[in-house]
């Protein structure tokens, strides 16, 4: 159960009933969504970066099922299942009217869970090392009921940083390392705006989607 309050959900509505109602986005993805598994490179924002391709894929990603936007920036937190031990495989980013959408798809047994938090600072999770992020607020994502790729037979995603020249408050996203059965990975963004969390299947995906303003 997720500990973010549901009442706020109003309070941004009005800011993306539009583009939530929107025909062409009847999945959430319509012909916007950024990136696919094999994400193109394309003039990178910066060294090792890869930009995922706007265009590459229709959308799989989002859909009817996503929960109203919260007007809040607090930590959002859900419990992975008891038998959960999924690898990240895939990271993509979109671009869309009124928010931007990371997604992080997973392969294994079980259903995920996570923790969504704002930080003042991103640093490796084990080591404790600093890594740098893109942007001026950073938000960490930490998936739990995660495996190691010999437990689940899913290859861990491998890439570098990736950026999209679709989005719009999404500076960057940093993938850090699975350690003690949880993923981390950092997204940046131009400010500490409002963000949802919710799960998909087949496949299975967590999706962070943050709004273009506050509300």
């Amino acid at each position: 159960m997720s500990t973010r309050p549901r009442t706020a959900a109003a309070v941004l509505s009005v800011l993306l009933a539009g583009p939530l109602l929107l025909a062409g986005c009847a999945d959430k993805e319509g012909t916007s969504e950024a990136g696919s598994s094999s994400a193109a490179t394309q003039e990178p924002a910066s060294e090792g970066a890869t930009e995922t391709d706007p265009e590459a894929a229709p959308g799989e990603d989002g859909g009817d099922d996503a929960p109203p936007f919260l007007a809040d920036t607090e930590s959002d937190t859900e419990s992975a299942s008891a038998d959960a031990s999924v690898t990240v495989s895939d990271i993509r980013i979109g671009g869309h009217d009124g928010f931007d959408r990371v997604v992080f798809e997973v392969g294994g047994t079980g259903t995920p869970g996570w923790d969504v938090q704002y930080v003042d600072a991103a640093s490796s999770q084990g080591s404790g090392e600093a890594i740098d992020v893109a942007g001026d607020a950073v938000l960490q994502v930490t998936l739990t009921g995660a495996g190691y790729p010999y437990d689940t037979g899913v290859e861990e995603y491998a890439g570098g940083p990736l950026t999209s020249a679709a989005s719009t408050v999404v500076t960057e996203v940093v993938w850090d390392a699975t350690y003690e059965g949880t993923s981390v990975a950092f997204i940046g963004a131009t400010t500490e705006y409002p963000f949802r969390v919710y799960a998909l299947s087949d496949p299975a995906r967590v999706v962070v989607e943050v709004a273009h303003a506050a509300g």
